[in-house]
């Protein structure tokens, strides 16, 4: 691992809110800090800020970048409150929940579930959904902050089978539990997945699949970033990954779920926040060009 020692980075499309709402996250949770902003300018979208930040010592990104795709609830990032790691979980829980509800809007109430004492998911100010969930695992213990995939629509009934296909493209990948719908839950088909959790390159996800009226599916809002040391790395994962000719754009590619990838060098970074304005001005017109990227094109554009 070079420079990220986060394999798999989530990344949040904004239309102009990247580094606002980054700062009301950065705020919310514990371990948390905004590490770099940087703004490229003549993007097709004019000037976009590009954000990194840490929330609970996990990396994610955020870019400013227009109003083409709005994050929407088929991804939400699950939230552990573990009371045998933390004896205020309780009290945890309800703070962020109060604080994420500034401005946004419950999409299942906090309160006591078959499956947890306290559970509730919210749609925050900026149109992200969070699962905040009292748990209390008993064997391995896992992050605070999880990615959920919700398999919707034409998608549904395929949980079992991305999560299958996701551990067979990453190197090191293990499956956690799984539990599946039981006869009489219709809509939902029994057999389906209902909850289910798998771990790629030491990042936890969780699926499931939901038969119910969704007015929402996967878009490129929010993409995992898979960053990559070498050339063979990017095409590996690009001929694995790709299913969409037409999405392929500057590194991003989409799967046959329907969910958004980019394929980046872990130089990438360095690129961005190190250089000169005259040499983020040429990476950047270097890798609009690109639908895969070139490590050695970019490095070209980057030494000038």
């Amino acid at each position: 691992m070079t420079k990220t020692n986060q394999k798999i980075v989530p990344h949040l499309w904004y239309d102009k809110e990247a580094r606002e709402a980054a700062e009301f996250y950065v705020n919310i949770f514990p371990d948390s800090k905004i590490t770099d902003v940087t703004t490229i300018h003549n993007t097709p979208s004019g000037d976009s800020d590009i954000v990194s930040f840490e929330l609970w010592g996990q990396k994610f990104a955020a870019i400013s970048a227009g109003p083409f795709f709005k994050i929407n609830p088929s991804i939400s990032f699950m939230v552990n409150f573990d009371p045998s790691r933390d004896k205020d979980a309780r009290e945890k829980i309800d703070e962020v929940w109060n604080r994420l509800s500034d401005g946004g809007t419950a999409l299942m109430p906090l309160d006591k579930y078959p499956f947890s004492e306290r559970y509730g998911w919210i749609q925050d100010k900026f149109g992200l959904t969070w699962q905040l969930i009292l748990t209390n695992p008993e064997g391995e213990e896992r992050p605070s902050l999880i990615p959920s995939l919700l398999f919707v629509g034409d998608q549904c009934g395929n949980a079992e089978d991305a999560m299958n296909f996701y551990l067979s493209v990453f190197k090191n990948a293990k499956q956690g539990l799984i539990a599946r719908y039981p006869k009489g839950m219709e809509p939902d088909k029994e057999g389906t997945v209902m909850f289910s959790e798998f771990s790629l390159e030491n990042q936890w996800f969780t699926a499931m699949d939901s038969a119910h009226e969704h007015k929402f599916s996967f878009n490129e809002a929010i993409s995992f970033m898979v960053y990559c040391d070498t050339q063979e790395e990017i095409d590996y994962y690009w001929e694995k990954l790709s299913k969409v000719p037409e999405a392929e754009q500057c590194g991003w590619l989409k799967d046959q779920y329907g969910i958004s990838w980019q394929i980046v060098p872990s130089e990438m970074d360095e690129m961005m926040r190190k250089s000169a304005p005259e040499q983020l001005a040429r990476v950047t017109k270097a890798f609009l060009k690109m639908k895969k990227f070139d490590l050695e094109e970019l490095r070209k554009a980057y030494k000038g």
